[in-house]
């Protein structure tokens, strides 16, 4: 009995204490709880930028709290690009938090994280996006504040294209290029906390940057979202991501996302 009242301390105050830190596109300085599993299930459904098609991307992820300070992620890259739902890629994301200023009610951390993507998806765009189409590595760093109920996270990162033999990239010396964002959360309800199973509403917004080095071209993107966590295990996001500045050529910058997601605490010892 002790122990469960233990587990449901630390799940109440892991969980609820960053709730707003769940950003859906960019990953906030901290890392999932050590020995957790995390299931999340993203689908992506844009406006091709030059027809009036729609494409729809499902990414299957799984994350894993290595410890309190490390954390790793391999996604599942899959489209209709051809018709049918197909697997394109894979995606391996590691993230090492390296600073944690803990008080009561706030705290600053930074972390630093990379990312590895292989796609067989034709380049067919200035952009660079690993998530989807690029073949390519990332590094970068992350620091969020929470303030309370209120949470800022800002990220910059590195990104390099890769070719490969089956996809080559049409566009010469538009390799690399730089990634910032900056989010922001804030937990709407509830007021004040009197259980742990009580269902939390959180509204953000991120504003997500790119700068393609090689052609000097880049674009502002704003992404606002609702999410709604339950029993501080489950949360489901819905989201409109539409473009505010842009003089790339890309194959979608608007459309909306959904994210759903599950937390399997002490999944292992």
């Amino acid at each position: 009995m002790i122990n469960k009242i233990k587990y449901i301390i630390v799940l109440f105050v892991c969980i609820n204490s960053n709730a707003q830190e769940l950003f859906l596109v960019t990953e906030p300085a901290s890392n999932i709880p050590a020995k957790t599993l995390n299931v999340r299930l993203t689908n992506y459904l844009m406006n091709v930028d030059s027809s009036n098609q729609k494409s729809y991307h499902l990414m299957p992820e799984l994350s894993i709290g290595i410890k309190k300070d490390l954390m790793l992620k391999l996604s599942l890259v899959t489209s209709n690009r051809v018709g049918g739902l197909d697997v394109e890629g894979y995606n391996i994301y590691a993230k090492y938090r390296f600073l944690s200023n803990d008080e009561v009610h706030r705290h600053f951390r930074m972390a630093a994280y990379g990312r590895f993507t292989k796609n067989v998806s034709p380049i067919h765009m200035q952009e660079h996006n690993l998530m989807m189409h690029n073949s390519g590595y990332e590094i970068g760093t992350v620091a969020t504040q929470l303030f309370h109920k209120t949470a800022v996270s800002a990220n910059l990162s590195y990104q390099r294209a890769i070719n490969t033999n089956k996809v080559k990239f049409i566009y010469p010396n538009a390799f690399n290029s730089i990634n910032y964002a900056l989010s922001f959360g804030q937990l709407i309800a509830p007021k004040n906390y009197k259980s742990y199973k009580q269902a939390n509403l959180n509204a953000m917004v991120e504003f997500l940057g790119q700068y393609n080095t090689g052609i000097k071209k880049g674009f502002i993107d704003v992404v606002p979202t609702i999410q709604i966590v339950v029993n501080s295990v489950a949360c489901f996001d819905i989201a409109y991501r539409t473009n505010l500045q842009n003089n790339l050529i890309r194959s979608y910058s608007s459309g909306f996302i959904l994210k759903l997601e599950y937390y399997f605490f002490n999944a292992f010892k």
